[in-house]
């Protein structure tokens, strides 16, 4: 494939993009939009893989085996708007002359930022104080009011140390914690020495060492539930967990158990299980900070995504290697 056919093919983007990317598609390639910005329904998605040469989707897209089997699909690739692959049956797609790529590294700095962020608002019982001025039920300073905790000498514990566990743990420095991280394999020296950061024994010791936890590990089965009522009931008790990876992670159930009990002191979550449904008894406890998926809502990160698929497209039809596959 050749870039002067480029004209020739036709794209499937499944959610709005932002306008920047969107238009830059549209002077390369025959593109279908989504005006409406409404998640494609399993009929829609059907008629998209038999009729383009390439799919844009996005975590809302539940691409699976049987959908990627689909007799007479004319898409090869899926240029994919996200750097999380959960939504996308990647074994299928490789045993199905189906090229899947993503777009890493573009969010790294803004998730980062939302962890942060996450952590802060938890501490600083900043949720709690807002929904209370905003009920009108603020009655005025006082000594005692909506005491918080400081993260200042705190051990923050990642779990996962890819690029965003990276680029938190430097921000975390930066706000005087101490970096602790787990995961699979031990990062390298030089890294653990510019960060001042210590690998866990375990899990569990990560759990009973942090004041604060931060997930940053993909979603999928080897990780579904990781954070269960056995790693909660490791935390301090004045401890916060952050998820800002995939809602999958986490036990929703044990964590709205573990918050009414008083097991831990707080959460702040911008994933969740079920999205958009969020478990009733977190949206009641004042002791979890709610954010609806804003991680990588930048509009440097969301136009950066974009024109990483699109590299990943024109390398594509190019006939050359997408410099981000993963299947």
């Amino acid at each position: 494939m050749r870039a002067a056919n480029k004209q020739r093919f036709r794209i499937c983007v499944t959610r709005r993009l932002p306008a920047e990317v969107e238009n830059h598609l549209g002077e390369l390639y025959e593109v279908k939009l989504n005006p409406d910005d409404v998640p494609l329904s399993r009929e829609a998605l059907c008629e998209a893989l038999l009729q383009y040469d390439a799919l844009v989707p996005t975590i809302t897209d539940r691409l699976d085996a049987d959908l990627i089997g689909l007799a007479g699909r004319r898409v090869r690739l899926f240029a994919n708007y996200g750097a999380g692959l959960d939504h996308i049956d990647l074994e299928a797609a490789r045993s199905s002359d189906l090229m899947v790529t993503n777009t890493p590294g573009a969010l790294t700095e803004a998730t980062a930022e939302m962890a942060i962020l996450l952590m802060l608002m938890a501490a600083r019982r900043a949720g709690e104080g807002e929904r209370e001025l905003r009920a009108g039920e603020w009655t005025g300073w006082r000594p005692t009011h909506l005491v918080g905790q400081s993260l200042a000498g705190c051990t923050l514990g990642l779990i996962g140390f890819g690029r965003i566990a990276q680029r938190t743990a430097e921000m975390g420095r930066g706000l005087g914690m101490r970096i602790i991280y787990f995961s699979r394999n031990p990062a390298p020296p030089e890294i653990e020495a510019r960060l001042d950061a210590k690998r866990a024994l375990s899990l569990g010791d990560l759990a009973v060492q942090s004041d604060l936890v931060s997930l940053h590990v993909p979603g999928g089965p080897a990780t579904r539930h990781l954070v269960d009522s056995r790693f909660l009931a490791r935390m301090k008790p004045t401890a916060i967990l952050i998820n800002t990876a995939r809602g999958s992670v986490v036990d929703e159930e044990a964590l709205a158990q573990a918050l009414n009990s008083g097991r831990i002191a707080a959460a702040g979550l911008d994933v969740y299980e079920r999205e958009p449904q969020v478990h009733p008894q977190l949206l009641a406890s004042d002791r979890a900070v709610l954010l609806p998926h804003l991680g990588s809502a930048t509009i440097e990160s969301r136009v950066a995504m974009g024109m990483q698929v699109a590299a990943n497209l024109a390398a594509y039809f190019d006939g050359q290697p997408p410099p981000d596959r993963v299947a």
